[in-house]
């Protein structure tokens, strides 16, 4: 990149803030933040945002030398769609300045608190949805009063509101969890009954904390993505986001004293109930990422474009949607499944996005409830097979163990990545299905006793014949 060019900065006065969000990485500048600047282009209002990342400087150094503008660029099959967003004003690292972080958050100018940390950002049981109290963030943040967890920071911000006789924020999570918003509330209520049980009580008749449903794939930017957006800018960007074309927001209509962007103008969709939705997008789309992401990495394939391209993953996913996830799903109204399935294998072919399965695979202990297990388990109480779905578990199965079909090591990342190791390696041949099985905060034990059998097959197919021909075998 040549080094005389202009470093990308805000071209308007900066918005005032309405808005905190944690944990400001690629998605939510790909997804939140351009509906809601686009939202306040067309209708106005103060929703400026002042990101928090929970972990690392890495966003916050690339951010403030730009005011906090940034890149976002559409990677669409016939090009790419850059431009420019400006609707982050400032962003803080929380470790290093928490007392900072808390005080935003307290302000009563912030009226929404956004979130996307991750399924292990809530450090909660997957299966249960009760929050872990043995989670070191968690019982450092019941024991004091600069927190260190997400949900630890949304019961502070509100304790210290409700001191100051002020009204709660809307808590608005964008993470992939069902009944995301009930899930964030509850364990939100668990924290602060702990600490002070009128302050749950203020926050479970005051507070708001909608449902929501967010689809856009948006792949880790690259450094050679910088070099593109330079390119095409003429710009010195080093924090772009390179998305999709596509996008959705569907979000529960439940915000404190009504106070929330226009949203509806720019495409989100405001509705009652967001859990047919959020059904259909966790288990369609998230469910076979991440039945693709296990099985297609263990076969060599680096990207889910590269999965669609291969026929007999093509018509993996194929058969998952038709005959495994469709059939125990119930539609959003006016939503035709076939034509939602159609439409994401169309997504999942467009090459521009380089999807890593690796990414994917990533924290799959936190993801596998919501997106595979529950429809396992609603399978069989219909008393359907369910086996494409099954080798995707006994691929999750074989990939925590850090040892690929080929012998060579896998780089796992998982909240569980020691214990998950640990217990593979102590459990030779299908012993591990049943080891896996005994983490309950994964696999609830109704669970574990009524798909040990499927999942020992699956897992024995899997290691005899190799992830591509344990798919090609299950076809028809």
């Amino acid at each position: 990149m040549p080094d005389n060019l202009p470093r990308l900065a805000p071209s308007r006065p900066r918005p005032r803030t309405g808005i905190v969000h944690l944990g400001l990485g690629a998605f939510f500048r790909a997804h939140g933040a351009v509906y809601i600047a686009e939202a306040m282009e067309r209708a106005g209002g103060d929703w400026g945002i002042i990101g928090v990342s929970l972990k690392s400087p890495a966003t916050r150094d690339a951010l403030a030398p730009q005011e906090g503008a940034y890149t976002a660029v559409e990677l669409a099959p016939e090009g790419t769609r850059p431009r420019v967003i400006e609707a982050v004003t400032e962003v803080l690292v929380a470790p290093e300045d928490p007392e900072a972080v808390l005080a935003r958050m307290a302000d009563p100018a912030v009226r929404i608190v956004t979130l996307t940390v991750t399924e292990k950002g809530y450090c909660h049981h997957p299966a249960t949805g009760a929050p872990d109290t043995d989670h070191p963030d968690i019982a450092h943040d019941l024991a004091h009063d600069l927190p260190k967890s997400a949900p630890g920071y949304l019961v502070r911000a509100l304790q210290r509101r409700r001191a100051a006789g002020g009204r709660p924020f809307t808590v608005l999570t964008c993470d992939n969890l069902p009944g995301n918003g009930a899930l964030v509330k509850g364990i939100a209520l668990d924290l602060a009954r702990r600490i002070d049980p009128d302050l749950a009580d203020w926050i479970a008749a005051e507070g708001r904390f909608p449902a929501t449903m967010v689809d856009r794939i948006v792949p880790a930017t690259k450094a050679d993505d910088i070099e593109t957006v330079a390119g095409l800018t003429g710009r010195d960007d080093r924090a772009p986001v390179m998305h999709e074309p596509f996008r959705q927001w569907v979000i529960e209509d439940s915000f404190v004293d009504d106070a929330r962007p226009a949203l509806e103008k720019v495409g989100a969709e405001l509705v009652q109930d967001v859990t047919a939705f959020e059904h259909m997008k966790l288990r369609m789309l998230n469910g076979t990422h991440s039945s693709l992401a296990y099985l297609g990495y263990l076969a060599g394939h680096e990207t889910i474009a590269a999965c669609a391209a291969d026929p007999v993953f093509a018509a993996y996913v194929k058969h998952l949607w038709a005959e495994e996830i469709i059939p125990v799903l119930t539609p959003p109204e006016n939503t035709d499944l076939a034509d939602y399935a159609r439409a994401l294998f169309r997504r999942y072919e467009n090459p521009a996005i380089r999807h890593r399965t690796w990414q994917i695979a990533m924290d799959g202990s936190q993801k596998l409830p919501q997106r595979i297990l529950g429809t396992l388990a609603e399978n069989r109480k219909a008393g359907r097979e369910a086996p494409g779905l099954c080798l995707a578990v006994a691929a999750w199965m074989h990939y925590v163990g850090g040892i690929g079909l080929d012998g060579q090591p896998i780089d796992v990342r998982d909240p569980l990545a020691d214990r998950l190791r640990g217990l593979c390696d102590g459990a030779a041949g299908t012993a591990r299905v049943e080891a896996l099985l005994g983490v309950e905060s994964i696999f609830p034990r109704d669970f574990a006793r009524d798909h040990a059998a499927p999942l020992r097959d699956a897992y024995a197919r899997l290691t005899s014949l190799g992830a591509r021909e344990a798919v090609r075998a299950l076809l028809p």
